[in-house]
């Protein structure tokens, strides 16, 4: 796996980067071919709290985790706990989907039983408990910004009217907006 590790206000020294490409490596036991994925590591400092977000795409999958500590290396630490619980959740799925498709390889490796003998999650237990419908009316990502505060939602699914393509608009932890787009493959 090839990492990518960058600071935003905070210097990463070479043994932040060993540290962090040491713990992130162990993610590679769950892989079939490890060597096209790139784990993409931003840490941060912000008013006095460490932040570690990493970014791992895949083909038709994106791993992602971020956790803040007081401690740079605990919070690494708990972002790979994150993405291990991550990976034992959707790598039945997803290998199932990758047999039932025909793809060539699945992305995860069948792993033995944990010797704990703490069985994996099943995603059994997911449920959509409620539906909604609605128009899409046309409008801009700022229009769209303004309708999701005055409804009071974390999210606004809208009718893009420049690309005629169905956006979201979401409010980030850190206050200011995201916007997420389609991506044709």
């Amino acid at each position: 796996m090839n990492y990518i590790v960058r600071g935003e206000n905070i210097e990463v020294t070479p043994a932040l980067r060993d540290y962090a490409e040491k713990k992130f490596g162990r993610l590679e036991k769950y892989f079939e071919n490890t060597s096209s994925f790139t784990c993409h590591v931003t840490m941060r400092v912000l008013r006095g709290e460490q932040t570690v977000e990493v970014t791992i795409p895949m083909p038709g999958l994106i791993l992602r985790a971020e956790d803040t500590h007081s401690d740079l290396y605990a919070a690494i630490d708990l972002v790979v706990e994150k993405l291990e619980r991550q990976i034992r959740k959707y790598k039945t799925k997803v290998n199932r989907k990758s047999r039932q498709t025909g793809s060539p390889a699945p992305l995860f490796v069948e792993l033995e039983p944990q010797e704990n003998g703490v069985e994996e999650e099943d995603d059994a237990g997911i449920s959509v408990v409620r539906t909604k419908r609605f128009n899409l009316k046309p409008m801009d990502a700022e229009e769209a910004v303004l309708q999701m505060d005055m409804l009071g939602h974390s999210f606004y699914v809208f009718s893009n009217a420049e690309t005629d393509e169905v956006n979201v608009v979401y409010r980030r932890k850190d206050g200011r907006y995201g916007l997420i787009e389609p991506e044709r493959v």
